[in-house]
């Protein structure tokens, strides 16, 4: 029963993570100017247009054509303004590199909050716990793994989960269980 700064500290990172991930997505439209957060459905939509309605939203964040003003000395010395369209190739770079964050900044925030989800469910539901225990340690006697989850807390749970992965025989799988049961008898008031 001394593992639950352990456990809280995991969650929090969990929790960190996801936050992290969403605050990088809202920086993001920020830098773009509101268009970041509907780019990737956009750019999936482009593709399937007609093409004489079609309109690249790439385009509209990374122009790669735009107006260029040269100035250049004229024959008599005065300074002259040239206007040209330039060609920007390092908006073609990027228009590909953020369609790529943003299809990975999505796909992150959803595992990451799929994984809040399963330890919101693991804290707040008992009966869970038993059974994610119970499937990670099959050949163990199924009382002795419901007294585990019944005595420990959730650092412990945290904690006795891994260990109870591996590939144990059945004997060292009862031994474990069974010495994790004495100990927490043993600690009881």
């Amino acid at each position: 029963n001394n593992h639950n700064l352990f456990f809280y500290g995991y969650v929090a990172a969990e929790v960190m993570n996801f936050v992290n991930v969403v605050g990088q997505m809202f920086l993001m439209d920020m830098f773009l100017g509101g268009e970041f957060s509907s780019y990737g459905s956009k750019v999936l939509q482009f593709t399937e247009w007609d093409w004489s309605v079609r309109y690249d939203p790439m385009i509209r964040v990374f122009p790669r054509l735009t107006k260029c003003t040269f100035h250049m000395y004229g024959s008599s010395g005065d300074v002259q303004k040239h206007d040209a369209m330039c060609i920007l190739p390092i908006n073609i770079i990027n228009e590909k590199i953020y369609v790529f964050l943003w299809f990975w900044f999505i796909i992150l925030a959803i595992m990451s909050g799929v994984v809040l989800i399963y330890r919101a469910v693991i804290i707040f539901i008992p009966r869970v716990r038993f059974i994610v225990l119970r499937n990670r340690a099959k050949l163990a006697n199924k009382d002795y793994v419901e007294r585990v989850c019944d005595r420990s807390k959730l650092g412990d749970w945290l904690v006795a989960r891994p260990s109870l992965q591996k590939p144990l025989t059945r004997s060292t799988s009862e031994t474990l269980i069974n010495e994790y049961v004495r100990r927490l008898d043993h600690n009881e008031p």
